[in-house]
């Protein structure tokens, strides 16, 4: 499960990639221009830190390349966004526990196969993509920069919806992690640990990924200080950030094939528990042997969304 983190920053840095470059050719052109609680609480955060880490490779890697007075407004507004996912997902749980448990299951797997889908979708792109895509693709956008019609604002807005829709699924794991973790406990506890575990996942994940957005900027600050050692740091810094977010970028999309495979492969009960025995005996290896198997489903998953997808819409295409 220390995944879910990479998924966000991945989501978060694709998001900020075309928000950057529009914001950069638009300051262009105006240049030129012119308590039992707490204990249960602990308990929760355990079973759920796993998907708190995989959840920050997703978001940070969505705000690299952006001019430095976006990055934290765009963070902002995707954490913002968790928190109503999670002000959603906190009652939903609840209800649906209480009323209709066994929609539970179901519910997570359309949501591990909608990242499956994802990385799937995000790998056919990078196959498939020609410099000549990318070329077009940056020119649509410094066409839009100058239309006197654009909208920055909406942009961004339909920009960070996508990474909203990642965090709802991966907020939905965090919440039935901890639902379950505190199952036997009474309501009012129940719901004090659910909305404290989410409140501490959604500040700990964009916390971080408003740091490692940062990096760079604090690597900048540091190189123009007049001490050696804090110039060397600042340069260190620098070189570090690009490497980082290209990394996070990688693992973001890898994560959402463990998750969301992990997710699939857990629950189909028979499956998942095969998976578990053969790899019991192999100790600390069992646990990587685990995720790598949920990987696997979750690429081939996610290969067979895809072909579905684009059958469908050629189909539903109209005949020339």
């Amino acid at each position: 499960m220390a995944s879910s983190l990479l998924v966000l920053l991945d989501d978060i840095a694709t998001l900020l990639d075309d928000v950057a470059t529009m914001t950069k050719v638009a300051a262009r052109q105006s240049v030129a221009a012119a308590d039992d609680v707490t204990a249960m609480t602990q308990m929760a955060a355990k079973k759920t830190a796993g998907v708190l880490g995989d959840d920050l490779a997703l978001n940070a890697q969505q705000v690299t390349g952006v001019n430095a007075d976006r990055e934290l407004p765009v963070v902002w507004a995707v954490c913002k966004g968790s928190l109503l996912n999670k002000a959603i997902l906190v009652p939903a749980a609840l209800l649906i526990s209480a009323f209709v448990p066994w929609l539970i299951t179901p519910l997570l797997m359309a949501g591990g196969l909608f990242l499956c889908f994802e990385g799937a979708e995000k790998l056919l792109h990078a196959w498939l993509r020609s410099r000549a895509q990318d070329d077009a693709h940056h020119s649509e956008l410094v066409e839009a920069v100058q239309s006197p019609q654009v909208d920055m604002v909406a942009f961004e807005k339909d920009k960070i919806q996508g990474a909203v829709r990642t965090d709802f699924i991966l907020s939905a794991e965090i919440i039935v992690i901890t639902l379950g973790a505190v199952a036997t406990a009474p309501f009012a506890q129940r719901v004090a640990v659910l909305v404290g575990i989410s409140v501490l996942m959604t500040v700990g994940v964009y916390g971080l990924v408003a740091g490692i957005v940062k990096l760079d900027d604090a690597g900048l600050a540091l190189s123009r200080r007049a001490s050696a050692t804090a110039q060397a740091l600042g340069r260190g810094l620098l070189l570090l950030a690009p490497k980082l977010m290209k990394a996070l970028s990688v693992l973001g999309t890898a994560a959402m094939f463990l998750v969301g495979g992990g997710i699939l492969l857990h629950g189909v009960p028979a499956l998942g528990h095969a998976v578990e025995h053969a790899t019991a005996a192999w100790d600390t290896l069992g646990a990587l042997a685990n995720n790598l198997v949920g990987g696997v489903v979750g690429v081939m998953a996610g290969a067979v969304v895809v072909g579905v997808v684009h059958l469908v819409q050629r189909f539903r295409e109209p005949a020339h």
